[in-house]
């Protein structure tokens, strides 16, 4: 099975790496997310492949990601998959924009699908962070299942968040969108 994933990538320190056709790029010491779709015909073993070029155990380079996972001072410190949605431009869209245009982007229209965070910030909300922090990434996906006119996924998480939040106006404004399919 295949869908779209997002891996969060540590670089210990600043780099200047060659990005295939990109050329050459700098990079700042900081957490990355990269998001990707995986509908090939290996589904997400494509996210296997990814950890063994980190793991210096593959040379090739295929992708973008690959001469930044190819590094020698980065990690995958999560994968967050989404099964069967194919929502990798929504999602790339609604994180902060690394500012290396074209990253992961050449079949698309996106400006990138690279984001930067500041130190800290994806690891918190790896570990769950606060409920701040959780509703943000809620609202995210929602958004992005709505931008990606996922509307069966945008009305399964509007009746979770309505369920949770019946008095929420927030709540009401995206059941309306998700049933509309604005």
């Amino acid at each position: 099975m295949g869908g779209t994933y997002t891996l969060v990538i540590a670089l210990e320190s600043p780099a200047t790496l060659e990005i295939g056709a990109l050329g050459e790029r700098e990079f700042r010491e900081g957490e990355y997310a990269y998001t990707g779709s995986a509908f090939g015909p290996g589904g997400f073993s494509r996210v296997e492949r990814h950890r063994e070029l980190a793991r210096g155990e593959r040379e090739v380079r295929h992708w973008h990601i690959d001469y930044l996972l190819g590094h020698s001072t980065t990690a995958i410190e999560a994968v967050v998959r989404t099964p069967g949605e194919d929502v990798e431009c929504a999602v790339a869209r609604s994180l902060p924009d690394a500012g290396i245009a074209g990253f992961g982007a050449s079949d698309c229209d996106c400006t990138s699908h690279l984001a930067y965070a500041a130190d800290g910030l994806l690891e918190a909300v790896e570990r769950g962070g606060s409920h701040a922090q959780r509703d943000v990434l809620d609202l995210t996906l929602l958004e992005a299942a709505l931008r990606s006119g996922q509307h069966d996924l945008a009305k399964a998480l509007t009746a979770e968040r309505l369920a949770a939040k019946p008095a929420s106006p927030l709540a009401a404004l995206f059941a309306r969108r998700a049933q509309y399919g604005q």
